[in-house]
């Protein structure tokens, strides 16, 4: 699916999410609208050209992973301000697989920090013996076409990790498989499934799965 819509914009002070440059996505800041400050150093300008394109990904991935508004904002913050004291360790021009990254791992530390059960390994892990199937992915497009955006969303933050956060890697922000492998940490084999099994979860729990075969 395309990533044009779902992931979550922060909403801005200067109005509502969803206008302005880079409008590509629904309001998912802090109740009443007002998001925290994320860093935008006007002193550093190779973080700003390199880093600032991709705050509202960096959020969206906090969001989906988090599920709370506040937290989120919170993880993407931090995970800003890590990026920028460790910008010199970006190599290439991968910027927002390595941003990503950082988002995630920040995630992981809040989740440890509050103290919240983190399920990891193979009892997180539900066995596909398949390669992922791609006529999967146009679920989501299927509920875009209805208009029903907000249930996705939700269905979307139902799904378990580790689950979750291969489909919004994969689906959302349209990393590749290879990237997600990347950035999880995980086997390329154990993205595949993981995509695949998180499809089939979406499409089942939005009872659109005779639609998508």
């Amino acid at each position: 699916m395309s990533g044009s819509l779902l992931p979550f914009r922060r909403a801005s002070a200067g109005g509502p999410a969803g206008q302005g440059s880079g409008a590509r996505s629904l309001s998912g800041g802090r109740p009443g609208g007002t998001a925290a400050p994320l860093p935008r150093p006007s002193g550093a300008p190779r973080f700003r050209d390199l880093i600032a394109p991709h705050i509202d990904a960096a959020y969206s991935l906090a969001r989906y992973l988090a599920r709370d508004a506040t937290a989120a904002e919170d993880i993407a913050q931090e995970a800003l301000l890590k990026a920028l004291r460790n910008l010199d360790s970006l190599r290439g021009d991968a910027v927002r697989p390595w941003l990503l990254a950082i988002v995630r791992n920040t995630y992981f530390d809040w989740r440890r920090r509050t103290g919240e059960r983190i399920v990891t390994g193979p009892a997180a892990e539900v066995a596909l013996e398949q390669a992922p199937d791609e006529a999967q992915a146009s679920a989501e497009d299927v509920l875009i076409r209805q208009g029903d955006v907000a249930a996705l969303r939700a269905a979307i933050e139902a799904i378990p990790e580790p689950f979750r956060e291969a489909l919004v890697l994969r689906d959302l922000e349209e990393m590749s498989y290879r990237e997600v492998a990347e950035i999880t940490g995980a086997p390329m084999g154990t993205v595949m499934s993981r995509i695949a099994r998180a499809r089939r979860m979406l499409a089942e729990r939005m009872g659109v799965v005779e639609a998508v075969r």
